[in-house]
């Protein structure tokens, strides 16, 4: 029998250039947790479509952004470039304000108003998207698991054993229903992936060269077999690997194949009582002590992330400049960055079988669909690099014949190496890093950040990322970041049509949700972002508010003190909530 483990463990598709697919990114509103499957039909174009569990946000399919320019095998972050929208404000975008469409005192849903440009405030409104309007399709999974994965949002990981080995890493994950449950009775099955899919990521490092290789282990429901045999890596002889999770519903448990699989992993699920949510690791602290280590060393040389001229600087001292950006940069985080995998699969609709999205599985597979599990890296891999001109940091994908292909881990390094001066690190007041009883915990948070390679909380970081100050840089530099880019990314393609109609607005909608769901408000401090909705609650047009902040209360609570503003829900969820109680309100 499995053994239960609940204690302390980037991809955009190695194929990027045949990806196409802007990777689907988990839709949470209100209480549901949503997800998305992103769909391509191979056999013509490639489009994604988005389902949400629950009170779905009209997400809709569209064609996909075409593929970065430039891309070079090692991956670097080069110049050009354009964003994802997003847009959110603190209780604007809540779905009972949607449906009156009142959410927001600025330009009406229609309106195609010029941008203005006032001392402290910048707006843009853009036309209705058709694509917003979009009626939510239906989960992929029977009648019968679609009602009882409503009323489930917790899954179990079986993890091989040896996770670490060359075998192990062939081996297919298996995800089923937590506390005895079977994956039909749960809704804990991949033919549900928009709902609860899980996906796992291994990155390598040959620690004798400093090389670098990805390689994503499948996942397959209980019961089943893979559509196609995952292929058994050549690893080399010296190396150390990471593996990351990803979960598309609340909690992901990881349930050991044999008493010692998760020990032989050194995987982590949290803290004995009080797991992370949707992310587990394995092996992280190892792997990413020893990359250091090969930095310092010069085996491993991590690039530059790059700068771009389409780049507007904005921010005065606070703000990068024109460099590209990283998931530590205060200009595209929110409420839980570092969370989740760039892994993709492909699905049998016909069979429930997966396998792994690879150029060759995908041409042997007529008809399959392309499963996803939105992120922030897949925000900057996918919308952001090829709307700013920057591209992502690549390294051969093992079971993809070696083409270039993004991870989690890899973005973390890129991240590490060019931190800004003003650096975003995990913070306290994350869901998911907070304990049991929704209290912050600096130990889980320390644990959490080892596992990707960051820095434990110190005097001196804390004074960039302690939950006031993570709200206030976050206000502070972000902010204006949209403001001053907002014609550039409103040409970018939204990651979630039912949060916002283009990347900008996409982008607001995600910065206010994640000030309400990080309880800013009890620092002293005010939403900067002011969104319109469409009937569907989609964003169509933000405003901003650019004026800086000063956080008057450095000692805030984890739970919302305040009553929320006019139009937000009664829990302070803004549009969405969050993994454990709030939930993902934009799934990135």
């Amino acid at each position: 029998m499995p053994r239960r483990h609940r204690s302390a463990g980037r991809r955009s598709r190695g194929s990027l250039a045949r990806l196409a697919v802007p990777v689907a990114i988990p839709v949470a509103l209100v209480v549901a947790v949503g997800a998305i499957v992103a769909i391509v039909d191979h056999s013509g174009a490639n489009n994604v479509t988005y389902a949400a569990n629950a009170n779905c946000a009209s997400p809709a399919a569209y064609v996909v952004p075409a593929k970065p320019a430039n891309r070079a095998s090692h991956g670097h972050h080069g110049p050009g470039g354009t964003a994802s929208p997003t847009a959110a404000a603190s209780g604007t975008a809540s779905p009972t304000a949607a449906a009156s469409g009142t959410a927001s005192p600025t330009a009406a849903a229609s309106s195609t108003a010029t941008p203005t440009t006032a001392a402290t405030a910048t707006t843009v409104a853009t036309p209705a998207n058709s694509a917003s309007a979009t009626p939510c399709p239906s989960a992929t999974a029977t009648t019968s698991t679609a009602t009882t994965t409503a009323a489930n949002v917790n899954c179990d990981i079986i993890v091989p054993a040896n996770p670490l080995s060359a075998r192990g890493l062939a081996t297919p994950y298996q995800l089923t229903g937590p506390d005895g449950m079977t994956p039909a009775q749960s809704g804990c099955t991949m033919t549900n992936a928009a709902n609860l899919g899980a996906f796992v990521q291994a990155t390598i490092l040959n620690t004798r060269t400093g090389r670098l290789y990805v390689y994503d282990p499948l996942v397959i429901t209980q019961g089943t077999t893979p559509a196609v045999a995952p292929p058994v890596p050549t690893l080399p002889r010296h190396y150390v690997a990471t593996i990351d999770f990803g979960f598309n519903g609340t909690v992901l448990t990881q349930v050991g194949a044999t008493a010692n699989a998760l020990r032989q992993g050194n995987c982590v699920n949290g803290q004995n009582g009080s797991a992370f949510g949707q992310v587990s690791f394995c092996n992280g602290i190892s792997f990413f002590n020893a990359a250091f280590q090969d930095e310092r060393e010069g085996k491993l040389v991590v690039p530059s992330a790059g700068t771009s001229d389409k780049i507007v600087a904005s921010g005065g001292n606070l703000g990068t400049g024109q460099t590209c950006p990283t998931t530590r940069n205060f200009d595209m985080v929110d409420q839980d960055q570092s969370d989740n995998v760039t892994t993709l699969y492909l699905l049998n609709p016909a069979t429930g079988q997966t396998a792994q999205d690879t150029t060759a599985n995908a041409g042997n597979l007529a008809g399959a669909t392309t499963l996803a599990n939105g992120s922030d890296d897949i925000l900057v891999d996918a919308f952001l690099d090829p709307t700013l001109g920057c591209t992502p940091f690549t390294a051969p994908e093992l079971d993809n014949n070696n083409q270039p292909g993004t991870s989690q881990a890899l973005n973390e390094l890129l991240s590490a190496k060019n931190e800004p001066a003003i650096t975003a690190l995990v913070p306290e007041n994350d869901e998911m890093t907070l304990d049991g009883n929704g209290n912050f915990d600096a130990a889980k948070t320390n644990m959490y950040r080892e596992e990707v390679g960051q820095n434990p909380i110190s005097n001196q970081n804390n004074q960039q990322d302690s939950p006031a100050m993570y709200c206030q840089n976050m206000v502070n530099i972000q902010t204006p970041f949209l403001a001053a880019n907002q014609a550039l990314l409103a040409t970018g393609a939204t990651p979630v049509p039912g949060i916002g109609d283009n990347l900008l607005t996409f982008m607001a909608n995600r910065l206010s949700m994640s000030f309400t769901n990080l309880n800013c408000q009890n620092f002293g401090l005010t939403d900067p972002v002011t969104v319109t909705l469409d009937g569907n609650g989609a964003a169509v047009a933000a405003t901003f508010n650019t004026t800086v902040q000063t956080a008057t209360n450095t000692t805030g609570t984890a739970t919302p003190t305040a009553t929320p503003s006019a139009g937000a829900s009664a829990t302070g969820q803004g549009n969405g909530g969050h993994h454990h109680k709030l939930m993902n309100p934009s799934g990135m």
